[in-house]
């Protein structure tokens, strides 16, 4: 595990750099700037149609960002497919599989190996029970899944902004408290692609958005999960046990979730903060024999195979009413237009 923290504190120190505009960061821009005019290019390939936008039959909702990083795409995702289901729609989910060792397209199943499908499609397969397809090109994934289910109005594209070979309908653009940093393109800073840029709706998970868009609250359930799906109650670990609680998360920012466990009273004798998408491969159960282990939902579906009594807290994730409402709006201009497709051509984001 040696290694793995290593690479977490590389991490920290290249996200610390793009906070500001320091030594490192200018002495990066030159690159940056020839990165730009790659991202250019290709925008502009699409955009005179020499590189082709497919379309698929649903409507297609890309939830991504233009930070590098980790920003709560994955919650917005879970968030967005649960209001979806609420208002009766089929929907589907896609995904690259980030961290995933196989590269073919495939269904995420309940007994999908993290290994070949990536832990967060795993997450959300677990999450919402929606078909869930992942693939090299999403244009693919896409295709497979409509081909499985026919019926599904909806794929909700996870990641994928900068994904311009798949037609989307509506984009999500997802930010946290780190805004748009330095304002550097990579590795100048943590941007894919020069901000502001069009997008139908701009939602923060962060407590302090940078500027405007909607938001939402992040806050954990009162419960942790079992890996049978039981559940034992936050404040009964909160009056202490037989053993100590060790915290462990392997997310983008796993501070936040130390600080909200102890937030909600939890006496947490360790924390190991880890990588983001972690395999726990080298994970040594006997070494933590002594503590109850504590994890994000998102590390849980990983370590339960290593660790079966692990306990799991969920992140409750809403946006805010007034997001909601704007995203209803949309879809019903986007349903009808579907339904009756000469009443107006259809909306795409085939530039952005």
């Amino acid at each position: 595990m040696t290694g793995a923290l290593q690479q977490s504190r590389l991490q920290r120190i290249l996200i610390s750099a793009w906070t500001r505009r320091g030594w490192l960061a200018w002495l990066l821009w030159p690159v940056a700037l020839l990165f730009g005019a790659l991202a250019a290019l290709r925008r502009g390939l699409y955009r005179t149609g020499l590189f082709k936008t497919q379309r698929v039959p649903a409507l297609v909702i890309v939830v991504g960002n233009v930070v590098a990083g980790g920003s709560g795409k994955t919650p917005v995702v879970m968030a967005l497919v649960r209001h979806l289901q609420a208002r009766g729609l089929q929907a589907g989910v896609i995904s690259r599989g980030y961290g995933r060792q196989a590269t073919d397209c495939r269904e995420v199943l309940d007994d999908s190996p993290i290994e070949d499908v990536g832990d967060e499609p795993a997450l959300i397969k677990h999450a919402t029970a929606v078909p869930v397809f992942v693939a090299a090109r999403r244009i693919e994934a896409a295709r497979a899944l409509l081909a499985a289910y026919p019926d599904t109005q909806i794929i909700v594209c996870d990641d994928g902004l900068q994904h311009l070979g798949l037609q989307r309908d509506l984009e999500i653009c997802v930010f946290d408290d780190r805004g748009i940093g330095n304002g550097f393109l990579l590795p100048a800073g943590p941007l894919r692609e020069p901000w502001p840029r069009a997008a139908d709706l701009v939602l923060h998970t962060g407590a302090q958005p940078a500027f405007g868009g909607f938001t939402a609250q992040r806050t954990l359930a009162r419960h942790a999960l079992r890996a049978d799906g039981s559940q034992v109650r936050l404040a009964d670990l909160a009056q202490g046990g037989a053993r100590p609680l060790l915290a462990v998360a392997a997310i983008a920012k796993p501070e936040d979730f130390f600080a909200m466990l102890h937030a909600q009273g939890l006496p947490l004798a360790r924390t190991i903060a880890l990588p983001d998408h972690y395999s726990f491969d080298s994970w040594l159960r006997n070494e933590y024999a002594g503590y109850t282990l504590i994890c994000t939902e998102k590390d849980a579906v990983k370590l339960w195979h290593q660790q079966a009594d692990a306990l799991a807290v969920p992140l409750v994730f809403t946006p805010e009413p007034a997001f909601l409402a704007k995203l209803d709006g949309l879809l019903s201009v986007l349903l009808a237009t579907r339904l009756n497709p000469t009443l107006s051509s259809p909306h795409g984001h085939t530039t952005s």
